[in-house]
């Protein structure tokens, strides 16, 4: 295989006008002319290439770095070699982020599996969709009855779109992907294999044995939300399912009915949401993290990764362990044990 990407190279850039992008300082002003059409990690960049620094542990791949420019905070620019350009930002991830979505713009959303525009003749569309102009259905997509899917939106080879459901403008609907009983808003982004709208996991157990219950609520995903693959969100039983507008979440998380997400939250792979919980705005959930259901993270709260939550936590918190508890408590713990446990093994266990 020769090639060594499958996202090809675009028009260059000049580095000027990458630096004013992401609000940088050239260090050399000469440099602004710079060309750049790509970025790479510092071993493999070449001239043409952008790279960034922001650990002392990779100085030995900057000293030896072919690339054309390095994004670097002030305090590691005096690190980069001379000869190549320095763009001096606050952020280097941010910026970085910025450049690469310039420079690559298809890699930003789920890469259509066909190729082609507009409507594919192998899909399948109910007559009565309504489907606006510059909108792309691929091969084995089906899109059922009363659909709406808008302008610059693209519903990958094999999605399936039930019936009513609502689908916004420039939206990135992945291949494989499941929709049923959910509005969406502008710009969401499913990647493949996600699935929104099924029943949710609601049953009456008693002496009549276990008794499944009706969930006629809906999903609603507002605007500018990125759902990362194979992620499930559950519609509502009888309340909605929803979820906040920016808010980005990750591989593999089970969202379960009736959860009320806040806006700009981040949820990483794994996490699993129980049913009627309600996440604030600004929240972070980090991975294989589980939320127990009907309990409350408020706005800007962070839960630390592997973490269980039991109850309420309140707004600003920083939460960690199993059961969650405020992180300083939690570590406090931590350290206790591992000091008791070591003071056994040098007693040799005698109390």
């Amino acid at each position: 295989m020769n090639e060594t990407s499958f996202f090809s190279r675009g028009e260059p850039k000049t580095l000027g006008s990458l630096a004013a992008l992401c609000s940088g300082v050239l260090e050399q002003a000469e440099a602004g002319d710079l060309p750049i059409d790509g970025i790479a990690t510092l071993e493999r960049a070449g001239p043409t290439d952008i790279s960034f620094f922001d650990n002392p542990n990779y100085e030995h791949e900057l000293a030896v770095t072919r690339a054309g420019a390095i994004i670097v905070v002030e305090r590691y620019s005096k690190l980069v070699p001379a000869g190549i350009a320095r763009l001096v930002v606050a952020d280097t991830q941010a910026a970085f982020a910025k450049v690469g979505a310039v420079l690559f713009p298809a890699a930003m959303l789920p890469s259509a599996i066909g190729g082609g525009e507009g409507i594919s003749p192998q899909a399948s569309i109910h007559a009565t969709a309504r489907i606006e102009d510059g909108a792309t259905i691929e091969p084995f997509a089906v899109v059922g009855p009363d659909v709406e899917i808008g302008s610059g939106t693209v519903i990958g080879a094999g999605a399936a779109i039930g019936g009513g459901c609502r689908i916004g403008r420039d939206c990135a609907i992945g291949a494989g992907v499941s929709v049923q009983h959910a509005l969406l808003g502008n710009r969401v982004i499913l990647h493949p294999g996600v699935r929104v709208g099924q029943d949710g996991f609601g049953y009456a157990i008693g002496r009549e044995g276990i008794l499944k219950q009706v969930q006629i609520g809906r999903v609603i995903v507002q605007d500018n939300v990125e759902i990362g693959a194979n992620s499930t969100v559950d519609r509502g039983a009888v309340r909605d399912t929803v979820i906040g507008e920016n808010t980005k979440i990750d591989n593999q998380v089970q969202i379960a009915h009736n959860v009320r997400i806040g806006r700009n939250c981040v949820i990483v792979s794994q996490v699993g949401i129980a049913g009627s919980a309600t996440i604030g705005d600004n929240v972070a959930i980090g991975g294989q993290s589980g939320v127990n259901g009907h309990v409350t993270i408020g706005d800007g709260a962070q839960i630390a990764a592997v973490s269980t939550v039991a109850g309420d936590v309140p707004p600003g918190a920083r939460w960690g362990g199993t059961p969650a508890r405020p992180v300083r408590d939690w570590l406090r713990e931590v350290t206790w044990l591992r000091e008791m446990a070591r003071a056994r093994r040098t007693t040799g266990g005698q109390e």
